[in-house]
């Protein structure tokens, strides 16, 4: 079956524009790095579905061995609130991931945080965002928030960028082959 040149070539240039409107995006997609994209700020954060005694015992490392700066958290700190677990860890664990690189793994702490883009300073307890300590960009994956029970919604940026790039090179190669 050979298709009409006319369509053929179309469908070139379609993929083609796809290729390169990918390519422009992938910069908003690493936090706008480059200076021409999209800026996203982001917290460490505990999961509203995690055990309380899993959330103690992260706390109690990070703000112990982890070396997390935990006055605020502490009785008559400006974040101390002691009937508030989920807010308690979320400013710990954020300060660690603040002060340890800002990766995935400095997220963590057993399963029971989360990256999310929802500013979650409360009153008048400030947590320092990513912004504060970098350039702006992070490879990583980002939660909706910690008001709700959401699990991460995306995979790293750079998998993303690279699976769309991939995406984008069959279907090049596909109309290619279909021309000859």
């Amino acid at each position: 079956m050979k298709m009409s040149p006319k369509f053929s070539f179309s469908l070139i240039v379609l993929s083609l524009i796809s290729v390169l409107c990918a390519a422009g995006d992938s910069s908003v997609a690493r936090g706008g790095d480059d200076g021409g994209g999209a800026t996203v700020e982001l917290w460490c954060v505990a999961k509203n579905n995690a055990d309380d005694a899993a959330l103690q015992s992260a706390i109690d490392w990070a703000c112990g061995p982890g070396g997390a700066s935990c006055g605020p958290i502490q009785t008559g700190g400006p974040c101390y609130d002691a009937s508030d677990i989920l807010r308690t860890a979320s400013f710990a664990f954020n300060d660690y991931f603040l002060k340890h690189g800002m990766t995935d793994d400095s997220c963590n702490f057993a399963n029971s945080a989360a990256l999310t883009s929802l500013n979650p300073s409360h009153n008048g307890c400030k947590f320092p965002s990513s912004l504060s300590r970098s350039s702006g960009s992070f490879n990583g994956s980002i939660t909706t928030g910690l008001g709700s029970a959401s699990e991460d919604i995306s995979s790293s940026t750079s998998t993303l960028s690279s699976w769309i790039f991939e995406l984008m090179a069959i279907n090049l190669l596909s109309a290619t082959l279909l021309i000859l």
